[in-house]
């Protein structure tokens, strides 16, 4: 494939995974056992993301590491952990997708570690697509980008509240150990919370990558 084809593929992976990844942190609207399978899919697109930026990994040992650069590896590295440890937990849980694997790490031990590391991934994919959202965005200019700023700004300020009100901070610290689902709700609004919690993440991602290259300017 030519590096064009390439490029559109990724941006199809990405896209497909941003919205697997809003139903996945929805329980309440897919149910067991199409989360389970939502699951599969999103740890099956995660491989075939990473091997379609496998130069990402040649290149980790080389080079000069800016600030910007070592911020992109930390986020990196702490993602692939922490979905790793999501798809792990997930399976050791499973009743549906792979029932062959459910006990492989103790049950109890599994839901508190699904918990905490689904949000940890939740958290650091926002962060990734903010540290790049410079080069997906390089062709705005003017009102449009304007426009497109206010916009996530207004929105990552609503995710902020969502994302406080919600305990998702007692989940990432282990400090509860089940998930509360709220079924009064309805399922689209649930659907646009988690988009507008995960905008919120993609702004912090996009201070960072602010702040370290201009620290690399400097």
């Amino acid at each position: 494939m030519s590096g064009k084809t390439i490029n559109i593929v990724k941006r199809i992976i990405d896209i497909f995974m941003s919205v697997l990844l809003l139903f996945l942190t929805a329980y309440q609207v897919t149910g067991e056992s199409a989360h389970e399978w939502l699951g599969i899919s999103m740890t099956a697109l995660l491989v075939i993301h990473n091997f379609l930026n496998r130069k990402w990994y040649k290149a980790i040992f080389k080079g000069k590491y800016s600030p910007y650069r070592e911020a992109v590896t930390a986020i990196n590295i702490f993602l692939l952990v922490s979905i790793a440890l999501t798809a792990l937990s997930g399976m050791a849980m499973s009743n549906h997708a792979v029932p062959f694997m459910y006990g492989i790490i103790d049950v109890m031990t599994a839901r508190k570690l699904h918990l905490a590391m689904s949000y940890w991934s939740f958290i650091f994919i926002g962060m990734h697509i903010g540290m790049h959202i410079k080069a997906m965005t390089a062709k705005m200019s003017g009102a449009p980008k304007l426009i497109f700023g206010t916009v996530l700004a207004l929105i990552s300020a609503a995710g902020l509240w969502f994302f406080a009100k919600s305990g998702i901070v007692n989940y990432i610290f282990f400090r509860t150990h089940f998930a509360f689902l709220d079924y009064d709700t309805a399922k689209p609004f649930i659907i646009l919370k988690n988009l507008a919690m995960l905008l919120f993440w993609v702004q912090a991602g996009i201070i960072t990558a602010a702040v370290t290259q201009k620290n690399q300017k400097n």
